[in-house]
């Protein structure tokens, strides 16, 4: 797609400019909440610090484009949705059948 902007006068660019921002803005506000679509309050998530440490936590809100996290050691963190993994609800004492074969 090539679109000449040539012509326009520098008026007409910054219009031009905010309706791109704007639009930009939209676009990312709506992945986000089609990411955030994904969880809901009280759901077990993990996610990498900036420092590179692997933290899980529970999502206690959704804010406009992210979700705040409260990890098991009772920090905040507000982060964004596509940064999350669901933990599987892994009941404590559960037993798991692994299919053991007995031979004759």
């Amino acid at each position: 797609m090539s679109v000449n902007i040539d012509h326009l006068s520098i008026d007409e660019l910054v219009e031009l400019n905010h309706h791109i921002i704007e639009r930009l803005k939209m676009l990312e506000s709506l992945d986000a909440h089609k990411s955030m679509m994904q969880f809901h309050p009280g759901a077990r998530v993990s996610f990498d610090s900036p420092q590179g440490e692997r933290l899980s936590g529970t999502i206690m809100k959704f804010n406009r484009k992210t979700v705040t996290v409260v990890t098991d050691n009772g920090r905040r963190w507000n982060v964004s949705p596509h940064l999350l993994a669901p933990i599987k609800d892994m009941r404590v004492g559960a037993v798991v059948d692994i299919g053991s074969k007995k031979t004759k």
